[in-house]
């Protein structure tokens, strides 16, 4: 939920002084830690190490960016895979595709160096 209009957006100060020093298209990544801040016109062109809990995901802020949470772009949980038979039986399947395209592929070249 956003915070009310009344309150205005949550921005965090020591990220603004953190830029203030800072030129546009700097190579500099500034490393925060504070996921909900939000995202001023201010911070656009500079490059924020976003803490995941882990580790800093470097992001060049953008216009579009403006407006929404540092937490939005540095999840937080990696997503690998389902498991189970039916994700087991459905890999093998396109890998049986993948094979049959491939000797498909091979056969019609055999054919076209004979012609």
């Amino acid at each position: 939920m956003s915070r009310s209009a009344k309150k205005g957006p949550y921005i965090n100060n020591r990220i603004l002084k953190k830029i203030e020093n800072l030129h546009v298209g700097d190579k500099t990544v500034v490393r925060i830690w504070d996921r909900a801040a939000t995202i001023t016109p201010e911070m656009v062109g500079f490059r924020f190490g976003i803490h995941d809990g882990h580790k800093h995901v470097e992001v060049l802020i953008i216009e579009d960016m403006v407006g929404h949470k540092f937490g939005e772009f540095a999840p937080t949980r990696k997503f690998i895979r389902h498991g189970g038979r039916m994700a087991r039986e459905e890999e093998q399947a396109q890998v049986a595709k993948e094979a049959e395209v491939v000797k498909a592929v091979k056969t019609e070249d055999k054919e076209a160096e004979k012609k």
